[in-house]
């Protein structure tokens, strides 16, 4: 149940990270018997230059990507599963040319990444996985048509650009990434998504009483960040001159700062996807900030595929 838990943070994880740059897909059913792709994503034209901010894994999400995350060592035949979904959308894409009568560019192909966070030499020398030089230790390439890697994520250099991949491994590098996105400013819009995720997966294993020791560790490890954020939203509330007694002046104060936490996730989203927040977009976020929590994030995640008019005459069609 735990294994599952810890998927289901990778996958959403990734897709939270990424949808400001395009299209993604979670789950997404492949051709033949049935498999599920994790996590499918289709970059947008305009994404590029805001990649950066993602470092190594913005670096993967230039092109079409498929990310396969592993919470325990990928197998052979995890590779393997991994390898044939690839190989299935190669024919879905085929297919489509054909009935178009047009050629694939190989640009359009998905690349594979498989996020594991360790492997052996023997695993990776079976799949004639290598290293290359211009890419970070950790990222083992296989021929030039699979368009696959594997990505052992413990061999990663403890450094910026590799940060978010870090964040999705286990025990000691995980907890060091922990520790780094915690240091990181507080309005690092990705900082912000990343806890969020990492509260998520806390409150879900402590719901399903995990005997896992390192599982407690996370746990643990998490609990003085969830309790800082929220002493900062009670902060807040109080600094804004809220005292309607004890208990209700914490109540006041959390909601108040959890609000203002939404307003510069909103902010950080659109300033992401737009550049420099101007008039207009600014008119949005009290709009934003009033949707319901289920219509917010399923907007959140078509920003990546709405242009700024798309976006704004989304409201003034409300109004």
């Amino acid at each position: 149940m735990t294994r599952f838990i810890h998927d289901q943070f990778a996958k959403d994880y990734l897709e939270e990270l990424l949808s400001p740059y395009g299209e993604v897909k979670p789950s997404r059913r492949v051709a033949g018997e049935v498999r599920e792709i994790d996590v499918w994503f289709a970059p947008s034209p305009e994404a590029d230059a805001n990649l950066a901010g993602l470092g190594l894994l913005g670096r993967f999400a230039r092109t079409p990507a498929i990310f396969e995350p592993f919470r325990n060592p990928a197998n052979p035949d995890d590779i393997c599963n991994c390898l044939l979904k690839l190989l299935e959308v190669r024919g879905d894409y085929q297919r489509e040319a054909n009935r178009n009568q047009t050629r694939i560019q190989e640009s359009d192909l998905p690349k594979l990444w498989v996020l594991t966070p360790t492997a052996s030499a023997n695993l990776l020398n079976g799949f004639r996985a290598i290293l290359e030089p211009n890419w970070l230790p950790g990222v083992y390439l296989m021929g030039d048509s699979l368009r696959t890697a594997i990505v052992v994520i413990h061999q990663l250099p403890r450094t910026a650009e590799t940060l978010w991949l870090r964040l999705l491994g286990r025990g000691t590098v995980q907890k060091q990434a922990i520790d780094e996105l915690e240091a990181l400013p507080q309005d690092n819009p990705f900082r912000a998504i990343a806890l969020e995720m990492l509260y998520n997966l806390r409150q879900n294993l402590q719901v399903n009483q995990s005997t896992d020791a390192e599982e407690r560790e996370l746990i643990m490890r998490l609990a003085p960040l969830y309790q800082q954020d929220r002493e900062q939203a009670i902060r807040e509330g109080e600094e804004r001159g809220i005292q309607v007694g004890e208990q209700r002046g914490i109540q006041i104060g959390e909601e108040r700062g959890i609000q203002q936490g939404q307003r510069q996730l909103i902010e950080n989203f659109l300033r992401v996807r737009f550049g420099e927040l101007d008039e207009e977009l600014l008119t949005l976020i009290d709009p934003l900030l009033a949707l319901h929590p289920e219509e917010l994030s399923a907007l959140m995640l078509q920003l990546a595929t709405l242009s700024r008019d798309e976006l704004l005459g989304t409201f003034s069609e409300r109004d």
